[in-house]
């Protein structure tokens, strides 16, 4: 173990991450996008730490355990590559774009959006799943109406994540509470206060997005026909091709994991591939290149702009696709194993602590940044959770609030704004399903309303005083008690 690093250094390290990120991202793309920047930024926190006594084996194993934590997602994302392009061309997402364009109507599509996924998320628990599955149709559908890719994929991300911050499934909804001390029931309901009023608030503004803004409607009935006829003529739809979604959604509600799930999900889109062989020409020895190397729909030369954009959300990179993303997450773990285990982002954590100078409303700011930051500089969601709540749960009690009010916070930040962040592993994944990024021009995020919304909300809460329910002096001393207790159990087994 290595001396605390000063201060001054941990934010040099930060900054030195932000302008290689600038530099990869925004000024030459070349350089390998965040790929490179975020490899160069940890080496650059692994000389720092050197400096200050930490030793490379703690910084490896720091580096080993953030690529530990972020191997299920990797996986995930595998598998979803495989199971995207066996449902793509088995026909399953056409089938699913076919019947969307058929039943929903342009005025509330993006208000149907939100709420189908919220629906399907609160279900299954999983963010993930539903923009993997549910998300790309949804994509589709949007461009056959008029909407731009940017807003549909705003609209299913604030549904999916009302779900998967809301589910009794979702693992950080249990992580929450856990880290806190709260329960998980009680944590789920504290959680209506300010999530509630986030989705209403949304799926309002989806509404008057689809009754009033420009691109309500601007597919014309021509345009529409013709997109359901690129979708016939390639693929043959079904109500039988959305058996795979369904046994998918099934499967992650029942409690089955989720690996096994999605696996199962590629397996049922296996034989709808061989029948789509006469649209597709596709031969069965072909099966295992699609899923490892994906598929490109046919897109006649002179077809409009429209018919082209279709055809390129039909195709996919299967497996490999991937790969990208799964690269982007490696070297996130890279710079984040080692800030965390070198202390670095703790020690910002605890300085921004001091400037809440022990009020409601600044304690609940200083979490809220702290859980942003983490998702930053660790590209981790479940550090952002971890971290500021192992922080600063002391200083959460010492203000005599209950263990609920934290664990919503933690929430209405770390799980909420994760997919914001393009390197985090949340944010590298949906902009990977949704084929759109983050920021800039087509960025989904300011279409994510729910999303930036929610943090927003427990700002207000926490200034208010508006449900933030405080202990009686009986639980406080409870709390100490307990507080008391586990250090004595600390020195003790330091002793033995």
């Amino acid at each position: 173990m290595g001396r605390k690093i000063p201060m001054w250094q941990c934010l040099l390290v930060m900054v030195v991450l932000l302008v290689l990120l600038f530099w990869g991202i925004m000024v030459d793309t070349d350089a390998g996008e965040g790929h490179v920047a975020l490899i160069l930024a940890g080496a650059f926190a692994a000389v720092i730490a050197a400096f200050n006594g930490w030793k490379w084996q703690v910084m490896e194993q720091g580096i080993l355990a953030a690529i530990n934590r972020s191997m299920q997602a990797m996986l995930i994302l595998a598998v979803v590559g495989l199971m995207l392009a066996s449902w793509l061309v088995g026909g399953v997402i056409a089938s699913m774009m076919y019947y969307g364009i058929k039943v929903i109507a342009p005025s509330i599509f993006l208000f149907t959006a939100c709420l189908l996924c919220a629906i399907v998320s609160l279900a299954t628990g999983s963010s993930w799943s539903t923009a993997g599955s549910m998300g790309v149709a949804l994509i589709g559908v949007g461009t056959a109406l008029g909407f731009p890719a940017y807003m549909t994929a705003g609209a299913v991300v604030s549904g999916a994540y009302f779900g998967d911050k809301m589910s009794p499934l979702s693992d950080t909804t249990n992580l929450a509470p856990a880290v806190a001390g709260s329960n998980l029931f009680d944590h789920i309901k504290h959680m209506i206060w300010t999530t509630g009023p986030s989705l209403c608030i949304a799926l309002i503004v989806y509404l008057i997005m689809g009754f009033f803004g420009d691109h309500a409607g601007s597919a014309d009935t021509a345009t529409i026909d013709a997109i359901l006829g690129f979708i016939t003529d390639n693929f043959e739809v079904g109500i039988l091709y959305l058996i795979p979604p369904v046994f998918v959604i099934v499967a992650v509600a029942l409690k089955l994991p989720a690996l096994p799930s999605l696996i199962g999900g590629v397996v049922l889109g296996i034989p709808f591939m061989v029948t789509q062989t006469v649209h597709t020409g596709l031969t069965l020895k072909s099966v295992p290149s699609i899923l490892n190397y994906g598929y490109e729909a046919a897109v006649p030369e002179n077809a409009s702009g429209i018919i082209q954009e279709v055809g390129g959300l039909l195709s996919n990179g299967g497996m490999q696709g991937m790969m990208w993303t799964i690269s982007l997450i490696m070297c996130a773990m890279v710079f984040g194993g080692i800030v965390d285990c070198t202390g670095i982002m703790g020690s910002i954590a605890g300085a921004l602590l001091k400037l809440a100078r022990g009020t409601r409303g600044g304690l609940v700011v200083i979490t809220v940044i702290s859980c942003i930051l983490v998702n930053a500089l660790c590209s981790d969601q479940y550090l952002s959770i971890i971290l500021p709540g192992r922080m600063y749960k002391e200083a959460w009690e010492d203000r005599k609030l209950k263990a609920k009010n934290l664990s919503r916070c933690l929430e209405d930040s770390g799980t909420i704004t994760s997919n914001f962040i393009p390197w985090n592993t949340c944010g590298a994944t949906m902009s990977s399903f949704l084929k759109c990024p983050q920021w800039g021009a087509g960025g989904y995020a300011p279409f994510a309303i729910l999303n930036w919304l929610n943090p927003l909300v427990s700002i207000f809460y926490g200034f208010t005083g508006i449900s933030m329910e405080e202990m009686t002096e009986e639980e406080y001393q409870k709390v100490l008690e307990a507080r008391e207790a586990e250090k004595a159990a600390a020195m003790k087994a330091m002793e033995a």
